[in-house]
């Protein structure tokens, strides 16, 4: 694996550090008053899922993590995991629960997505940051109420439950940001 000066490292890049392979979030350059110039680098473990920052001095040395992203098509799940195509190849590739985390609320068929891999084990599903879903279930909204903005509850096609406008029926197609889960309009 190629090691780079820790000035050269750039947010998205996979390195491996203290035994644990991660991605870099952000990058924050700091030069104090006194001493050299410090990197704070906040990471997510791959292994571990969390988040954490670490300072590396400019002049440290970091491994960079040779990866692949793919874009793949998803499928559909089942008992055994979440299966995605590559649309070239129309190769297979099943992925469990414990990768997929919040983005099973927004995965639908026919979906494209972009997986990273590393040495050729994927590590995160990325969806779209907005989303199209179909509502299921959903109350009437309530004539004349208007004040401050009203919402209610709508069940949609994956099962989450978002609060979206009184005018919201059954059928509608929505989009969703899929950062924070909230209602970003019709389709």
């Amino acid at each position: 694996m190629p090691s780079v000066v820790a000035t050269n490292v750039k947010k998205g890049q996979c390195i491996k550090y203290q035994g644990e392979t991660g991605i870099v979030l952000n990058l924050e350059h700091r030069t104090p008053g006194k001493g050299n110039a410090l990197i704070a680098a906040t990471i997510r473990s791959f292994q571990t899922n969390k988040t954490k920052t670490i300072r590396f001095a400019s002049s440290d040395k970091v491994e960079i993590v040779e990866t692949d992203r793919q874009k793949l098509e998803f499928s559909y799940s089942d008992p055994t995991g979440y299966h995605f195509m590559d649309m070239n190849t129309y190769e297979t590739v099943t992925i469990g629960d414990d990768l997929i985390a919040d983005n099973k609320d927004y995965l639908v068929e026919g979906m494209m997505t972009e997986i990273l891999f590393i040495e050729g084990n994927p590590v995160t599903v990325e969806v779209p940051t907005v989303v199209e879903l179909t509502v299921t279930e959903s109350s009437e909204g309530i004539k004349g109420d208007t004040a401050n903005n009203p919402t209610k509850p709508a069940t949609m096609e994956t099962g989450k439950i978002i609060q979206v406008p009184l005018f919201v029926k059954p059928g509608d197609k929505l989009k969703i940001n899929t950062t924070d889960g909230s209602y970003s309009g019709r389709a």
